[in-house]
C-alpha cells in the first residue's frame, strides 16, 4: 500500500498505458498527471479510435448537481463505485460532498482503499474467506469505516465467526428484499434468524442499520410502500435496542429512483443521530438512454429538480471512424461489443465529423445502429448520405456502468475537444 499522504498523489503519477486503446502517441510513456501538456486533439486525428471520453464541464456539471440535490434535502452521499471503478472519480465525488463512496466487492475495497478511499459501504454480501481477509487487513487501519450488508444467518455466522477469531468488530446493515427481486430478507422468520444470529457475536458484529435496493421494483407505488417498510424496520430496531453500531445508518437509492427515496426519508427522527445516505453513481456521467428517462420522471415530479433550473448531462462518449461503407445505405463503424454498453440500448450516434473541416455537425436522425460484433457496428444510413470511409462519430450510450467496464484507461476532453486529463478504471 502507499504512504497515507501519497494516497491521491499516486494517481498523477500513474504512467499511461503503452498497449492500451483510446490514446495518442504514448512512446513517451507520460504520467496520467501530464496528459495535458500532450496537446492531443480528437479533431486533429492525434488519438486512436475507437476511444472513450468524458466530458470535463459535463461531469463538472453533474457533480455540482447532485450535491446541491442531496444538499437541499439534508441527506448524505455515497455513490456506487461500480458505476466506474476509477478512484479519481470517486475523489472528484468526495470533493464535491460525497459521505463516502459505495462499493460492491471485496476486491473493488481494496482497490478504493489503496487509493485513498476512508469509508465504504459495500452493498453486497461479504461471502467467503479470501473476501473476509481483504477486508479484515483494511480494518487494520482504525481510519477506515466499513458497512456490509447482510440478508442470512447462514451469512451472519461465517462473518461472525472470521471476525471474532481476527479480534475485530464488522458493521453490518440488515438488508431487506422483495419477493421475485435480488437479495435481502424477505419475511419475518428471515428477519428473525438473521437478528438472532448477530445477537451472538456482539463483540464482532455490530448491527449499524438497514440497506434497501429498490431498483428492483418498477412502479412508483411499491417503491415507497417498500421505503417505508425500511423506515419502520429502522424504527423496530431500535425501540428494541437493536442497533449496536456507533454509527446509525438508513441506505438506498439507485441511480433511476433516487427522488422517490429522498423524498420519502427526509425529516426521519430516530431520536438519535442517524445518517440517511442515498447511493446513486450513474448520475456522474448520466446517459442518453435509461437514466434520461429516469430523470424526464424525477423533473417531472420532483419539486427540489425542477427548482435547479437544470438537468443532469451526458458526459461520456465514444468516438469510432467509418470503417467501410460496403453497400448503399450501411456504414460499418470501428467500434463494438468490447467498447461500449449494448445490455441497455445500441450507442446512439450524435455528432458527425470529417477530419480537415471546422467542427462535429450533428448527426442525421436516421443515421441508427442496428448491430454490434466484437469490434464493429452496423449503422443504417440513407444509400445518398454525406457519409465518407475516414469520417468519425461520436456516440452516445445508454447504461455507462457496462461502457466504463470495457476501458482501462478514458480520456478527459475539454469542450474543444483536447484532452486535458485522463482516469483509470480498476475493474
Amino acid at each position: 500500500m502507499p504512504k497515507e499522504n501519497n494516497l491521491q498523489k499516486i494517481l498523477t503519477e500513474r504512467l499511461l498505458s503503452p498497449v492500451g486503446k483510446g490514446l495518442g502517441d504514448v512512446s513517451l510513456q507520460p504520467s496520467i498527471g501530464s496528459t495535458n501538456e500532450l496537446g492531443w486533439n480528437l479533431l486533429n486525428e492525434q488519438v486512436s479510435l475507437p476511444v472513450a471520453v468524458l466530458s470535463q464541464s459535463r461531469v463538472q456539471h453533474n457533480l455540482r448537481w447532485m450535491e446541491s440535490f442531496i444538499s437541499t434535502y439534508g441527506l448524505k452521499l455515497a455513490p456506487h463505485g461500480k458505476t466506474t471503478m476509477s478512484p479519481a472519480l470517486f475523489h472528484q465525488q468526495l470533493d464535491h460532498g460525497a459521505w463516502g463512496i459505495t462499493l460492491a466487492t471485496a476486491p473493488q475495497v481494496q482497490a478504493g482503499y489503496y487509493f485513498g478511499v476512508r469509508r465504504v459501504i459495500m452493498a453486497n454480501q461479504l461471502v467467503g474467506r479470501a473476501n473476509m481477509a481483504i477486508i479484515s487487513r483494511l480494518l487494520q487501519n482504525p481510519e477506515f469505516e466499513f458497512f456490509v450488508i447482510v440478508d442470512s444467518a447462514a451469512n451472519v455466522e461465517q462473518l461472525g465467526q472470521f471476525f471474532a477469531q481476527a479480534g475485530q468488530r464488522l458493521n453490518l446493515l440488515l438488508e431487506l428484499g422483495v419477493e421475485g427481486g435480488r437479495t435481502g430478507v424477505r419475511d419475518e422468520q428471515s428477519r428473525v434468524a438473521v437478528l438472532s444470529a448477530i445477537a451472538r457475536y456482539p463483540e464482532s458484529l455490530a448491527l449499524a442499520g438497514i440497506e434497501v435496493y429498490e431498483g428492483v421494483l418498477k412502479d412508483e407505488a411499491s417503491i415507497r410502500e417498500f421505503l417505508r417498510r425500511a423506515v419502520h424496520e429502522l424504527m423496530a430496531l431500535e425501540a428494541h435496542s437493536l442497533l449496536t453500531a456507533e454509527r446509525i445508518i438508513l441506505t438506498g437509492a439507485g441511480s433511476a429512483w433516487f427522488d422517490l427515496v429522498a423524498e420519502e426519508w427526509t425529516g426521519l427522527d430516530l431520536g438519535r443521530p442517524l445518517d440517511i445516505i442515498l447511493r446513486p453513481g450513474c448520475y456522474l456521467t448520466h446517459d442518453v438512454g435509461i437514466y434520461k428517462a429516469a430523470e424526464a420522471r424525477i423533473h417531472a415530479s420532483n419539486p427540489v429538480a425542477r427548482s435547479m433550473q437544470s438537468s443532469l448531462l451526458p458526459a461520456l462518449q465514444l468516438w469510432a471512424y467509418v470503417l467501410s461503407i460496403p453497400e448503399p445505405g450501411l456504414a460499418i463503424l470501428g467500434l463494438g461489443k468490447r467498447d461500449a454498453a449494448f445490455d441497455a440500448g445500441l450507442p446512439i450516434p450524435a455528432m458527425h465529423y470529417r477530419p480537415g473541416t471546422e467542427a462535429p455537425v450533428v448527426a442525421p436522425a436516421d443515421w441508427q445502429l442496428t448491430a454490434m460484433m466484437d469490434q464493429h457496428a452496423f449503422m443504417k444510413i440513407a444509400p445518398d448520405a454525406d457519409l465518407q470511409v475516414g469520417d468519425m462519430l461520436v456516440l452516445d450510450i445508454s447504461h455507462p456502468c457496462l461502457t466504463f467496464d470495457k476501458w482501462r484507461q478514458l480520456l478527459v476532453v475539454d469542450d474543444s475537444f483536447t484532452v486535458i486529463n485522463a482516469v483509470e478504471t480498476f475493474f
